[in-house]
């Protein structure tokens, strides 16, 4: 059930915009204190798009993690790329996360130069402060040349250690407008356990395969048996290509082995209990290419 909002409650739509890999992800995560987003090394993690719900007594935040605004090489790329253009001018806020570790670039001034043209109120996010080290002031002047022109409040933090966070959210929250509940107050996501635990698998392939397997994997989560004491999870992996497939199983079945311990153990804290996983992996040659895999897995644009 969803209450009834107390007098000057106030809550909406926060979007976490900017170019692959400068820490949305992990933000978000750390704002919502849950696991919702899956985080890696890899640049062009987050695939779709996905909400996660901070509740407090004032607010209702929800953060809409979007995938990182790019130039598209394939079709998947383009949905992706899509998605996240819709989102600008369907939320409340816009967090522009940038990484200010280093210095801004050409992929930052393209993300400014698309917000700048929406009338959503935007806030400039430098993360990783904690890397700024004796360079702090020159970064953040290549930084203020964006934000500047635009009378863009900018904001630091660090989503690895939480520094500067509590600032952010005070100042998100003031943006926001007095509004209902949205979601249940228990619940930190939009997108259901099976959604998640397909994520989770993924996460661990782009973590222990990199650049082998990079973005030419899709994991979807085919069924859920659900017992007293256990819940048995089925799922498949796909791939574009054998010599792919291979890597994935490795010697021996050894690293598919790898990434579903690894993977389990992170449904069984998001269930907070005993999960046995059962992998298999197949070949869909070229499936980022075409409109009908991409929907088949899952990947399409959004509706806002």
């Amino acid at each position: 059930m969803i209450p009834v909002a107390p007098a000057g409650f106030k809550s909406g739509f926060i979007g976490i915009v900017g170019r692959p890999n400068v820490g949305k992800s992990t933000l978000m995560n750390q704002l919502v204190g849950q696991k919702v987003a899956i985080t890696s090394p890899v640049a062009q993690t987050t695939r779709n798009r996905l909400q996660g719900i901070l509740t407090t007594p004032t607010a209702q935040m929800i953060f809409v993690d979007t995938p990182g605004i790019h130039k598209p090489h394939h079709k998947l790329g383009e949905v992706l790329v899509q998605n996240a253009r819709m989102a600008i001018n369907s939320v409340d806020v816009l967090l522009f996360v940038v990484d200010g570790s280093v210095e801004a670039g050409g992929g930052d001034r393209f993300v400014a130069d698309l917000l700048a043209q929406t009338k959503t109120p935007v806030i400039l996010g430098l993360n990783k402060c904690d890397r700024q080290s004796e360079k702090a002031e020159f970064l953040d002047d290549s930084y203020a040349k964006l934000a500047v022109p635009h009378n863009w409040q900018t904001l630091k933090f660090s989503a690895l250690t939480g520094e500067g966070l509590e600032a952010l959210l005070g100042d998100l929250s003031d943006r926001l407008e007095p509004g209902p509940y949205y979601y249940p107050l228990d619940l930190f996501t939009d997108r259901p356990e099976r959604f998640i635990m397909g994520e989770l698998i993924r996460e661990q392939i782009l973590l222990l395969t990199r650049e082998e397997v990079p973005h030419s994997v899709a994991a979807i989560v085919e069924r859920v048996e659900e017992a007293e004491n256990i819940t048995r999870v089925f799922a498949t992996i796909y791939v574009e290509r054998d010599s792919q497939k291979g890597i994935l199983i490795g010697k021996n079945g050894s690293m598919l082995k790898t990434i579903g311990s690894a993977a389990r153990e992170q449904m069984q804290k998001l269930i907070a209990g005993k999960v046995y996983l059962e992998l298999f992996v197949k070949v869909q040659p070229n499936w980022r290419q075409s409109r009908l895999h991409l929907a088949d897995l899952g990947y399409r644009v959004e509706k806002y």
